[in-house]
């Protein structure tokens, strides 16, 4: 027990299942054996008379249509992904295309299973409020059926003094649209050599690349390889692997109309197609002014690999890969500006310690110092971030998270030197917040855990995932939770 406690507040965030997105369905693919009924499905609706045809349509979309933007417009782009299927795709008429788009497609609920893990940072639009509050866009891990994971949203405002206002978040939800991205030439570079790809073929595509291009000159380039080097054996699996690393970078947009609680970051990637996990949001400012930016787990059923997207206004996103030894495992949050002219982030590549990874030249992130290693009984299994630093006049606050007895996890605070941030100067000797009788039940038992909070009027405002279910939130005096720390052993040293 430490001296100071983080107060919970009596606003939650709790699962909705109404919160629906349109979805391809394909009879058949989610079979153990995949063997596509398209074909005869599309010649099924093909016969139903006019009449019927109408009917179908019409009742399709006073169900769902108050629940969707652009149904029709759904329907359609899912006809067209099938319409390859159809032995007479010619002769249906525009409302039987729409009727077999209705039937390729289904609603899937985004927070079915549970809601959690999120992150909080100032919100780009301030209008509106009054002396003494901040409004703040909360990031929130979304799971839905199958255990899949997306980023979805909320909008709150903080202030005057505790007071927590949580922004309602009715629909309709949009999935943002796939963008061409201005792809660089050193995450291309760097994901071909952690890979192992270093060839002719290879040397050759990143001699002709310049330092931003897009997929039209990438193609151009991949067309212009002599044929001499593709007749080599590897000459055909290296192109794919080349196109399967570009296309690791992407950009996704949402109408500027939406609201923010209404946009969904859906997997778009082989990469994230089991989920896209636990994105730590941080408001980073440099020389250019000000971006979101974020890291996040895509999984796609069997490996992990960490990811980092950025925004200027959160309504246009690029996602791109993250390389080196600092971004071998979950858990990397990004500082919210340079130190020293280097980018830094805190990681867990060992899988059970904090540390700090630098930013190389190439654009992969540095084999990291050590900082915070498991120590009190609280976190023997592990340690890790609770989210991006935030700076005070005494140092970087580092909220983490430590995993103790029955897999619980409960958070604490660490204190970095502002101007060396690889040196610990104080840890508090305890917990700051673990589950409590409310908290511990739940989609994961006995878990608190966030993915970054922040700063406003003295206070630190800290959401938390309740038990991966619900998401609660707490506040502490920043003063009080620095005066409680003392100073820090050296990283690895036993505790109590």
């Amino acid at each position: 027990m430490t001296g100071v406690q983080a107060v919970r507040r009596d606003v939650t965030l709790t699962p909705d299942a109404r919160r629906v997105i349109v979805k391809l369905f394909v009879p058949g693919e989610d079979a153990a054996v995949v063997r596509s009924r398209a074909r005869a499905l599309i010649d099924r609706v093909a016969h139903l008379d006019d009449e019927e045809t109408g009917r179908l349509l019409r009742d399709t979309f006073d169900r769902f249509g108050a629940r969707h933007r652009d149904l029709a417009g759904t329907f359609q782009h899912h006809y067209d992904l099938v319409r390859h299927r159809a032995s007479g795709a010619r002769d249906l008429s525009p409302t039987s295309r729409l009727l077999v788009g209705a039937y390729f497609s289904h609603e899937y609920a985004v927070e079915s299973a549970a809601l959690c893990n999120p992150s909080m940072v100032a919100h780009p639009d301030q209008t509106g409020l009054v002396d003494g509050q901040l409004r703040v866009a909360v990031s929130l891990r979304q799971i839905g059926e199958g255990h899949l994971s997306s980023i979805g949203f909320a909008t709150a405002v903080l202030g005057p003094g505790h007071r927590l206002t949580v922004a309602g978040r009715p629909g309709p939800l949009t999935v943002g649209r796939r963008m061409g991205v201005r792809h660089r030439w050193d995450l291309l570079a760097a994901g071909l050599a952690e890979e192992d790809w270093d060839n002719e073929v290879t040397a050759t595509v990143l001699d002709a690349l310049p330092e931003r291009y897009d997929d039209a000159m990438f193609e151009r380039v991949l067309g212009g390889v002599p044929p001499d080097l593709l007749s080599r054996s590897t000459g055909m699996d290296t192109l794919d692997q080349l196109r399967r690393t570009n296309a690791g970078s992407y950009a996704t947009a949402f109408p500027a109309h939406t609201a923010l609680h209404e946009r969904v970051l859906w997997p778009a990637i082989p990469a994230e197609s089991n989920g896209m996990e636990d994105a730590r949001f941080v408001r980073f400012v440099d020389d250019s002014g000000p971006t979101y930016r974020a890291t996040y787990t895509a999984f796609d059923g069997r490996s992990i690999a960490t990811r980092a997207l950025v925004s200027t206004d959160l309504c246009r996103f690029e996602m791109t890969p993250m390389r080196g030894p600092g971004a071998l495992n979950k858990g990397i949050a990004l500082f919210p500006r340079t130190v020293g002219g280097r980018h830094l982030a805190l990681c867990r590549a060992d899988g059970e310690t904090i540390g700090l990874t630098v930013l190389n030249v190439e654009n992969r992130w540095r084999r990291p110092v050590p900082l915070h290693a498991p120590r009190d009984s609280w976190e023997l299994i592990q340690v890790g971030n609770c989210g991006s630093p935030i700076e005070t006049d005494a140092g970087w606050l580092v909220l983490t998270h430590g995993v103790g007895p029955m897999r619980r996890y409960a958070i604490g605070a660490l204190l970095l030197d502002l101007h060396r941030p690889d040196h610990v100067i104080g840890h508090l000797p305890g917990v700051l917040l673990s589950p409590d009788e409310n908290d511990r039940d739940g989609y994961v038992p006995n878990v608190v855990y966030s993915c970054g909070g922040l700063v406003h009027d003295g206070e630190l405002w800290l959401p938390y995932g309740a038990s991966d279910t619900r998401v609660g939130f707490a506040t502490v005096p920043v003063a009080a939770l620095i005066a409680a720390m003392v100073q820090a052993p050296p990283a690895g040293a036993p505790g109590g």
